[in-house]
């Protein structure tokens, strides 16, 4: 007599591996392990999900949704609720702080790639200003020498003698409204 379904081994393994999977047995894991396999893999999924799409602006840290940051290479659930813990950020040193409890500096530094902080032109500090692409350290240090700016036309009036045309107007999605 002839099977009624034959399904090819392709479709019978992966059904297999989760049903072990599902099953759970005494492999001697811990509840630690599985927290660390979910966030490799949610780490994994973020990386892929970036990757296709890499050409996107930096995040607004303090307004970046859960959805958004999760596209950030490395960024799981846990980290995604760190950067949520301590907003509002007012400085690109407080980030750094804050999630170097959780990761070391290169990966804090990884995650700036993905983010900033928004910048106020008459209070941010020289290492928040350096989140402007295409401006130096000597730069910053003008712009801060230049405050008070009346507002923040006056401000990227000035900052447009240091960058690009293209930096200056990325650099205008990164201010506050205050200025």
């Amino acid at each position: 007599m002839k099977p009624l379904f034959r399904a090819p081994l392709s479709l019978l393994l992966p059904l297999l591996l989760l049903s072990l999977s599902a099953c759970g047995g005494n492999d001697g894991s811990t509840p630690e392990a599985a927290t660390e396999a979910t966030e490799a893999t949610e780490a994994t999924n973020a990386a892929d999900a970036m990757t296709a799409s890499a050409d996107l602006p930096r995040l607004n840290i303090n307004t970046a949704t859960e959805e958004e940051m999760l596209r950030i290479p490395g960024v799981g659930n846990r980290m995604v609720h760190e950067f949520e813990e301590y907003r509002p950020y007012v400085s690109i040193q407080q980030f750094r702080r804050e999630i170097g409890k959780y990761v070391d500096e290169e990966q804090v530094a990884a995650y700036e790639q993905y983010i900033f902080v928004p910048i106020n032109p008459n209070e941010s500090d020289l290492e928040t200003l350096l989140q402007i692409p295409g401006l130096d350290t000597t730069e910053a240090q003008a712009l801060i020498d230049g405050r008070p700016y009346a507002s923040r036309e006056a401000f990227l009036e000035r900052l447009a003698g240091y960058v690009s045309p293209d930096e200056l107007a990325e650099a205008e999605t990164y201010l506050t409204d205050e200025g």
